[in-house]
Formats: structure tokens, C-alpha cells, sequence
């Protein structure tokens, strides 16, 4: 088959790679969005499927969009079997849609139609799921809404970040992707279920702010927002004066006055932790402005004033 492979960060690539690996599934063509400035030099980087598909050869392109006749041209001329997308961060319009002979899958970092939209890992975290996996369906013109052809789930670990979830997602995925194309080759391919639209939950774009600790809430809603957010943006959050970022950190119970209060930390050399609105949130790994991820006892040992 003559495959077109959409995505663009690190989670696309073992699917990527399990195609690039398949004689009959090498992409013909990779699409991912264009390189971003990085680093302190902000000089152009190629994203992680674009390496991957440099490296092994295969032609790159890299619209803004895909709205305009010109931008879709090269895809025309290649004329597609089937385009795979994998966190690719653009939409396809229906002139994409239609392309493909078998039209166009997508994996998806959840089980649809839960957490639809751009951070479905990161929410399934923050929402305490105890199970989440990888959808590949057939994309329509809305946004994760289209008919589910098959699944895999697997559980959450009550302490797993969303960066440790997202590696073991990423190759599960990959797995998925090849079950499909071998069935599709062998013409038992599952028909795709449509979404019950009444049980679809939205996984909106993360920003910075989001990732704030509000000392209102009880102490196991931000334990999981510290999960949820990391490797990024990293909880965040005033101690003493001071916006520490939270890297990691666990609820305990007890009852420490108003929400905010250092409850250990300054007098206490045993670790920092905070009152929440419900319970205690101990730090476990915390970071000051300019300075590394330290564990709360070397924080402690290092700061002899906190003591």
C-alpha cells in the first residue's frame, strides 16, 4: 500500500518506526508541521518524526495547512492508499479526508470518546482515570469524532506521571497500528463503531497556567496535577515568598490550618508540606528559580534557615 504517516512529536514515532520497519508499509511520504526555533539560539529544529523520516529517507513535507489546492498538491500527485495520522496538530480538511482510497486513521492517546482534543493523556491524569489506551479511528471532519475501529487499553498507576503514561501509550499504539493493517490486508478489518457523542469528554490545549497548585483544593486533586503535568509545564507554586516548580509530590491526610500553610518545612528537617482545602500535600522534589531539581530533604540540608 502506498502509506502517507502524519505526526510530529515523540509520541508518533514507534508508530512511524513500525512502518518505516514493514515492507509493504514504508510510508511513501511523511507530513509533520514545520521546524521550530529551540534552545537559546532559537535556531530551527526538526521535530522528532521528521528526523526519523530523514533519517531513513523518505520525503518530507511540511505545510502550515492543508486549506489550499497548493499545499495539498503533493499528496495529490503520491495519491494515497492510506493516511496515517499520530499527534500531527493539524487538522485535514475534507479534500485530505477524501484522498486516500481507505481514507484516513488516526491514533488517538485514549479510549474515545473520552478525551477528545489535544491533551488526552494529561487530563486522564488530572481526572484520577484508572484506565486509559490508544483508539485508531477513521477521521471525519471534526475534531477525534469519527468511528472507532479498534482499541487498546491499559491501566494508570496511582503514581504515574503523564510523561511516563505517554511512553508506555506510545508504543502501544504502534502495536495497534500494525494489528490494523494486517487485518485490513487480510480484509477483516472491524467496522468502525460510531462515538456515542453524550459520553465524549473535551482534553483541551494545555498552557503554562494551568499548572499553578491551588492550595483551595484538597490535596489529592493536586497530587494528580502534579502527575498530569510532567515533564510539562511542571506544577508550580509559592512557597515562602517564592514560585517553586513541583516536580513531584504525594497526599497525605491531617489537617494543617488554612490552605497554604507551610506545615513542614521551616522548623521541621523530616520534609515541606502545604494544608490544602482537604488534606496534606507533601513535596517530594521541588526546584527554585535558577537552580536544579533537588529532593525537599537536600533542599532542607542545603538551606539550613528553612531548618
Amino acid at each position: 500500500m502506498r502509506v502517507v504517516f502524519a505526526g510530529t512529536p515523540d509520541f508518533a514515532v514507534p508508530a512511524l518506526q513500525a512502518l518505516i520497519g514493514h515492507p509493504k508499509w514504508r510510508p511513501v511520504a511523511v507530513l509533520t508541521q514545520p521546524d521550530r526555533p529551540a534552545g537559546r539560539g532559537r535556531k530551527l529544529k526538526f521535530g522528532p518524526v521528521k528526523q526519523v523520516a530523514v533519517d531513513a529517507g523518505i520525503d518530507v513535507f511540511q505545510p502550515d495547512s492543508l486549506k489550499s489546492p497548493e499545499s495539498r498538491s503533493p499528496l495529490v500527485e503520491i495519491q494515497p492508499d492510506l493516511l496515517v495520522t499520530a499527534a500531527y496538530g493539524l487538522l485535514l480538511p475534507a479534500a485530505v479526508l477524501e484522498l486516500p482510497v481507505h481514507g484516513c486513521w488516526n491514533l488517538h492517546a485514549s479510549l474515545l470518546p473520552r478525551w477528545r482534543g489535544a491533551s488526552p493523556i494529561n487530563q486522564a491524569v488530572l481526572a484520577g482515570d484508572e484506565q486509559t489506551g490508544i483508539s485508531l479511528m477513521q477521521m471525519d471532519a471534526g475534531l477525534d469524532t469519527g468511528p472507532v475501529i479498534m482499541q487498546r487499553s491499559t491501566g494508570i498507576d496511582p503514581e504515574e506521571t503523564a510523561g511516563q503514561l505517554h511512553d508506555r501509550l506510545a508504543p502501544l499504539a504502534a502495536e495497534l497500528l500494525v494489528d490494523g493493517l494486517e487485518r485490513l490486508e487480510a480484509g477483516r478489518l472491524p467496522e468502525p463503531v460510531p462515538q456515542d457523542n453524550e459520553l465524549a469528554t473535551h482534553a483541551p490545549l494545555i498552557r503554562k497556567s494551568d499548572a499553578r497548585l491551588d492550595w483551595q483544593q484538597s490535596a489529592g486533586q493536586l497530587a494528580r496535577l502534579v502527575r498530569a503535568y510532567h515533564p510539562w509545564p511542571v506544577a508550580f507554586a509559592e512557597l515562602e515568598g517564592v514560585d517553586f516548580r513541583i516536580h513531584r509530590a504525594r497526599a497525605v491526610a491531617g489537617n494543617g490550618g488554612a490552605p497554604g500553610t507551610l506545615v513542614r518545612g521551616r522548623g521541621h528537617r523530616d520534609g515541606i508540606a502545604v494544608a490544602c482545602g482537604e488534606g496534606v500535600l507533601e513535596i517530594l522534589e521541588l526546584q527554585a528559580p535558577g537552580r536544579k531539581r533537588v529532593t525537599a530533604r537536600d533542599w532542607l540540608n542545603a538551606h539550613p534557615d528553612w531548618r
